[in-house]
C-alpha cells in the first residue's frame, strides 16, 4: 500500500488509509509518525461487597506540530498524557486524576511492537496476552489486570475507521471488549469486565465537527456493540456510520462546569436498538491540565424493552466547548 502523507503547520503526518493490513503485537504498539493515538481501558467492577464501580484508565500519545533539528533529550517530539477516573455511586462524583508528559529522560513514553506506555508512575502494558495498569492518583488507586480471552475486534473496513466524509478524515482502530478483569481498586480486591480501544490517525475530526459521543458495550451473552457519531459545530451530525443514531431521552447539567449532557440516550444500529442509563449521572471529567477539555465520560447500563443486556461506558464530548485534537 502507497504511503500518504498531509502537511499541517509544515510537518508531513501519514494519511490512514483502507487496505492497511493490522498486524498483531506490531500494531498492538506505538505507531510515532501518526499526530495522536490512544489506548482506552473502560469498565465495570464489582467489590467483594457487590458493590458496582466503573472506571476509566486512557494514555494519548501525541506528536507535535513542530519541526526541530534542536538535539536536545527535553524537545517535546512525543508528547504523552493519560486520564483516570473511578465511578463510585457511594462518593456520588466522578474521582479522575491526570499526567502529562514529554518523552524525555524516560519520564514518559511508548514502546512499538507491543503495548507498553507509561508517565511517571502511571502505566499501562501488554504482557502474553494480559494487559495491566497501575494508576496512583490524588484520592484513588487502581491495580488491575486484564485477561484477554479473543482476538482483536478491528473496527470499520477492517480497522480503517472513517470519522468524516473527507477520505483522510480516518482512523486505524481496534478494540478487544470482554476483557476478564482482576485487582485491586483503592486496595479493595474488585473482579469485573473490560473494553479496550486503541486508535491512531493524522486527522481525525473534521474543521466543521464539535465532537463525538460514542459507546462501547459488552453485551450478556457474549456479543459486543461499538457505536459513535461526530456531532457538526452547526449541532447537527457530521459523519455517522450507517445507520446509527444516539437520540436524547434524559440530560444532566453539571454544578461545576454549566455543561448539559445527553446522559441517557437510545442509540440504533443497523441491527439493534437499546437504551444507556449511566452508573450515576456525575460523571463529568475536567481535564483542562492536560488535554485542555472537559467531558462527560461514565459506565453505563445497556437494556432493551426495559431487560438489562448489558454494560459498558459512554463518552461525550464537545459539549461544553468544541474539542481541539
Amino acid at each position: 500500500m502507497r504511503r500518504r502523507e498531509f502537511l499541517a503547520l509544515g510537518i508531513a503526518f501519514p494519511v490512514v488509509l483502507p487496505g492497511y493490513r493490522m498486524q498483531f503485537p506490531r500494531d498492538h504498539g506505538a505507531h510515532p509518525d501518526y499526530r495522536q493515538e490512544w489506548w482506552y481501558i473502560t469498565g465495570w467492577l464489582k467489590t467483594a461487597r457487590g458493590q458496582d464501580l466503573g472506571f476509566q484508565v486512557t494514555f494519548f500519545r501525541a506528536r507535535p506540530d513542530i519541526d526541530t533539528p534542536n538535539p536536545s533529550s527535553f524537545t517535546p517530539r512525543q508528547v504523552i498524557l493519560a486520564h483516570a477516573a473511578l465511578s463510585d455511586p457511594r462518593h456520588g462524583r466522578l474521582r479522575h486524576d491526570e499526567r502529562a508528559a514529554r518523552t524525555a529522560l524516560g519520564l514518559a513514553g511508548s514502546r512499538e511492537g507491543t503495548t507498553e506506555v507509561w508517565v511517571d508512575d502511571w502505566k499501562l502494558d501488554l504482557s502474553s496476552n494480559s494487559y495491566s495498569t497501575r494508576i496512583l492518583a490524588r484520592d484513588f488507586s487502581l491495580d488491575l489486570k486484564f485477561d484477554a480471552k479473543r482476538n482483536p475486534l478491528l473496527q470499520g473496513e477492517n480497522g480503517f475507521s472513517r470519522k468524516g466524509n473527507r477520505p483522510e478524515e480516518a482512523s486505524y482502530y481496534y478494540s478487544r471488549p470482554h476483557l476478564v478483569v482482576s485487582g485491586k481498586a483503592n486496595g479493595e480486591e474488585v473482579t469485573g469486565t473490560a473494553w479496550l480501544d486503541h486508535e491512531w490517525s493524522s486527522q481525525y475530526m473534521a474543521a466543521d465537527a464539535s465532537g463525538w459521543d460514542w459507546c462501547g458495550i459488552n453485551l450478556d451473552d457474549g456479543s459486543a456493540i461499538m457505536a459513535f457519531r461526530m456531532r457538526g459545530k452547526d449541532g447537527g451530525v457530521a459523519f455517522a456510520p450507517e445507520g446509527v443514531s444516539f437520540e436524547l431521552v434524559r440530560t444532566w447539567k453539571s454544578p461545576r462546569s454549566g455543561t448539559t449532557y445527553p446522559v441517557s440516550v437510545r442509540v440504533k444500529t443497523k441491527n439493534k436498538t437499546f437504551f444507556l442509563e449511566p452508573l450515576m449521572d456525575d460523571q463529568e471529567l475536567d481535564a483542562r491540565a492536560s488535554t485542555g477539555t472537559i467531558y462527560w465520560e461514565g459506565a453505563v447500563r445497556a437494556s432493551d424493552a426495559g431487560k438489562p443486556i448489558g454494560k459498558g461506558y459512554l463518552e461525550l464530548t464537545g459539549y461544553w466547548r468544541p474539542m481541539k485534537l
